[in-house]
């Protein structure tokens, strides 16, 4: 009787395994890593570092996935010969617990490589900015937007990507205005896409001396990191104002005492870009327009009407419209809209345990 649940349980395992490779194109992954390695065995390739390192990046990335289906398959077959080969009743139950072992151990394995069948598009491997900007709501807004920094900074950390943060502005009060985040490590894109839209907070203010409930509202942009910088996007040197500043937030002495935070801002679109994280103003200067450049390849991907999205009528309206989540805190719940997932555990979200509702708004396709 167990070895028949056991036999059905592999098999199950086999039909998953079937998918999973039809899925995340494991033939096509398999002859890709066999063109990799006759360019890199040709020497006309070692001339040039930078395709080189770039080829050994997408390689890695594809062997993970191909290495990981074939140690399903190769467990799959081992445990059911196991089967087929017990004997004594001892035997029989010294290898079926291998093989619930085992079977655990498939079913990690499949749960993980899982995650990367949501991550279809062709950026989604890419590293990425994500912007935060405070809304209508005054200082409650700043303060949320502070928040938010931190939970998306505790969320980086604990899924292991690095952070950094390439720019932060400063307010009057315990808050800031807004910030950007770059975010490196494999699919850091695929990960956070789906944080886009306007994130409402809803809660009894501390800025309020009669304590009255008060509803803030803050955006997230999340772009990707446009490699090839030629690619799509011609931006011409009379397209932009660059202005340089002293920085008014985190940063260093050097930074507050030198106008070394550089300001781009593109005169058709009116998008603007910030880097203050370096002492050198021509770092700050090349980082703020890597930036633009993935910013308005990423709107032009999207295929949004820039001028609506980004000017500064836009930037009044971050109220209401494109709402994706609601952080009631007097009711104790934060709902997705999207989704419809729903928690009670607030402090939990908010120290960066936001799997769940990213896990589920990539899955239906957002």
């Amino acid at each position: 009787m167990i070895e028949k649940k056991l036999i059905k349980k592999l098999q199950d395992l086999q039909q998953q395994e079937k998918i999973l490779k039809r899925r995340l194109e494991y033939n096509h992954k398999k002859i890709r890593i066999e063109e990799i390695n006759i360019k890199l065995s040709n020497p006309k390739y070692w001339d040039n570092p930078s395709i080189t390192y770039n080829l050994y990046k997408e390689k890695q990335k594809i062997e993970k996935i191909v290495l990981s289906l074939k140690k399903i398959s190769s467990i799959i077959k081992k445990n059911m010969v196991l089967i087929q080969k017990n004997g004594s009743i001892n035997n029989m139950q010294k290898n079926n617990n291998i093989i619930e072992l085992d079977l655990e151990k498939v079913n990690r394995i499949i749960k993980k490589l899982d995650l990367y069948t949501m991550f279809q598009k062709k950026t989604d491997v890419l590293n990425c900015y994500l912007d935060i900007q405070s809304g209508s709501g005054g200082l409650d807004a700043q303060n949320w937007a502070k928040i938010l920094l931190r939970m998306y900074l505790k969320w980086i950390n604990k899924k292991g990507f690095k952070s950094l943060i390439i720019e932060e502005t400063g307010s009057d009060s315990d808050g800031i205005k807004s910030a950007t985040i770059y975010v490196s490590g494999p699919y850091a894109y695929g990960w956070l896409r789906t944080e886009t839209g306007i994130h409402r907070l809803v809660r009894q203010s501390p800025f309020n001396s009669t304590k009255k409930r008060h509803t803030s509202f803050c955006s997230i942009f999340v772009y990707p990191e446009i490699q090839d910088d030629k690619k799509k996007i011609n931006i011409k040197n009379n397209e932009l104002r660059i202005d340089v500043y002293r920085s008014s937030g985190a940063g260093g002495q050097h930074v507050n005492k030198t106008e070394s935070a550089v300001r781009i801002t593109h005169i058709p679109t009116g998008i603007v870009t910030q880097s203050q994280n370096d002492r050198s103003q021509h770092k700050n200067k090349n980082q703020a327009l890597k930036q633009m450049i993935s910013k308005l390849n990423q709107l032009d991907i999207q295929n949004q009407n820039i001028k609506k999205k980004i000017s500064e009528k836009s930037k009044a309206d971050i109220r209401w419209g494109n709402q994706i989540r609601s952080y009631i805190l007097d009711d104790a719940r934060i709902k997705d809209i999207r989704t419809g997932i729903e928690t009670t555990n607030i402090q939990e979200v908010l120290n960066g345990n936001l799997d769940q509702f990213i896990i589920s708004s990539l899955k239906i396709g957002l």
